[in-house]
């Protein structure tokens, strides 16, 4: 992968923190001069204002969805005060954060969606393994996708991962990402979770799914997570086609085992698809 895609990565999966230049240089193994310039000629903006505008389009998701309070928003998108949260806000979209909250809809926001990851298929893949499945009942947050909104994903685990090893009775120190709900036009439901012996102590407002005993055939993805769309281009394009399997119509999975490191993205994960028998 290179420096921009890693670079991409951590800024998705970390823009609600207070992350740093030299942190996403490092982070990509690229200098700040190397990284600035390179991501610029990649997207046409600068990198710190795409971290920018997408901790601020994330907040007004928040505040046209009726945010109680807006300094909590502001708090959350790593501003100190309401003062220079309003400020930063309106020098985005041309409005102030009380307006969107009022009017309750992102109508003329030109807000910043994520940048989508390179998804060129890979010259090799490792050969996958074949494994029995066995029941699991996953619990946690899920957001509906569009092919194009998909690059939100990232994001998603950002919010998920301060629950992860804090769910009661999870099983495991294991975090799925869960395909499912796929229709013929590419939209998906995406349920970041955890593996739990029943739906008992779910907070109200997460996913629950159950995934049945299954022939499944299983991908390692063993290089930085923002190559993961190669991975499962190729799988679906090259894999599938020359295989001789066909693929069962049920929930894939991503599994994230204790070898995966959330803050570099690096230490790989396993893709599992379901095969008919």
């Amino acid at each position: 992968m290179t420096p921009v895609q890693k670079a991409l990565w951590f800024a998705e999966s970390h823009f609600a923190d207070d992350i740093t230049l030299d942190e996403i240089a490092n982070a990509s193994g690229a200098s700040r001069f190397y990284l600035t310039r390179a991501f610029t000629a990649l997207s046409g903006q600068p990198l710190m204002r795409y971290v920018r505008g997408r901790r601020l389009t994330a907040a007004a998701r928040a505040l046209a969805s009726g945010a109680p309070d807006i300094l909590t928003v502001a708090l959350d998108a790593g501003y100190g005060s309401h003062e220079a949260f309003t400020r930063a806000f309106a020098d985005q979209f041309g409005v102030t954060p009380e307006r969107v909250r009022a009017q309750g809809d992102l109508a003329n926001l030109d807000l910043v969606e994520p940048i989508r990851m390179d998804q060129t298929p890979l010259e090799t893949l490792r050969p996958p393994r074949f494994v029995n499945g066995k029941p699991m009942l996953i619990a946690g947050p899920t957001e509906r996708y569009t092919s194009e909104s998909s690059a939100g994903i990232p994001a998603q685990w950002q919010r998920f991962l301060p629950h992860f090893n804090q769910v009661p009775g999870q099983i495991g120190k294991v975090a799925y990402g869960v395909i499912y709900n796929t229709d013929d036009e590419g939209n998906m439901d995406y349920m970041t979770g955890v593996e739990l012996p029943d739906f008992s102590r779910v907070p109200a407002d997460w996913g629950r799914i159950r995934i049945p005993e299954h022939r499944y055939v299983v991908f390692e993805h063993p290089g930085h997570v923002s190559g993961i769309r190669r991975t499962w281009a190729t799988i679906w394009n090259n894999w599938f086609p020359s295989s001789g399997h066909e693929p069962a119509d049920g929930p894939t999975f991503e599994r994230y085992d204790e070898r995966f490191d959330s803050q570099t993205g690096n230490g790989g994960l396993e893709i599992w698809i379901p095969i008919r028998r």
